[in-house]
């Protein structure tokens, strides 16, 4: 059975959002269960069906926009179907899902305050420094009207990268420093949520939430591309729906 992860925000009610767990679905192995990604060498008739289980359980006309993600910046619009090449989605339609997919990876979810408009950003570390958060904001009005929910990636205690991702991130923002902690010679433990709540606050953004769901720590609930390699993918998905019940 599939149990979302419903992010805890004070968005309008006709605001759908959630985050999938690796629970619920029909894959086997390495994938287990809910793989909701056709790229990670996973059976494509279980992932067919472990779609299919999704969009039963959001009820809703259209079906999920799946996007192939390359760390970039490039934002789309699902009810343009322009193309699935990128790693953030916006729209104003409704029953119009946008959806992201992550192992790891930070998904950012956001909606104005009117509840007029959503989208979902990919913020792994790339697409994080390249400015996805940055590029998906510009899609709104004001992003000062703006809330961002982060849902589940990897903590601060199991995320390590070398020296030129930590000077990449300060570079660009001093303040990024405080995202780093030094675990050994030319390696440092990094905060992901830290460092994209730094860019929301610097683009405008003070209502941020969510930001405290590890991947790696519960194998159980979450894949983890640097806890196993080979694994699935969970998805974080937001809509504007046309039932405000």
């Amino acid at each position: 059975m599939i149990e979302p992860i419903i992010p805890d925000w004070p968005a309008p009610d006709h605001v759908r959002a959630y985050s999938t767990t690796r629970q619920g679905g029909v894959s086997q192995g390495a994938w287990s269960s809910l793989n909701l990604a056709t790229h990670v060498d996973d059976d494509p008739i279980n992932v067919s069906e472990n779609r299919r289980r999704l969009s039963e359980v959001l009820a809703i006309p259209n079906e999920p926009y799946w996007l192939e993600q390359v760390h970039g910046t490039e934002v789309v619009r699902p009810e343009l179907k322009t193309t699935h090449c990128a790693d953030a989605a916006f729209t104003q339609q409704l029953n119009t899902p946008c959806v992201v997919m992550t192992a790891d990876c930070l998904p950012v979810l956001f909606c104005d305050e009117q509840g007029t408009a959503v989208a979902a950003a990919h913020a792994g570390w790339r697409g994080l420094a390249a400015g996805v958060l940055e590029q998906t904001l510009k899609c709104f009005d004001q992003p000062s009207k703006v809330m961002a929910w982060m849902g589940p990636a990897i903590g601060p205690e199991h995320f390590e990268v070398g020296d030129e991702v930590r000077e990449m991130f300060v570079q660009q923002h001093a303040a990024a420093e405080n995202a780093f902690v030094i675990s050994r010679s030319g390696h440092w433990m990094a905060d992901i949520f830290l460092l994209a709540r730094q860019r929301l606050l610097s683009a405008g953004v003070s209502h941020i939430f969510g930001g405290d769901i590890c991947t790696y720590a519960d194998a159980d609930h979450f894949y983890s591309f640097r806890r196993e390699s080979v694994t699935g993918r969970m998805a974080s998905l937001i809509w504007l729906s046309d039932d405000n019940k």
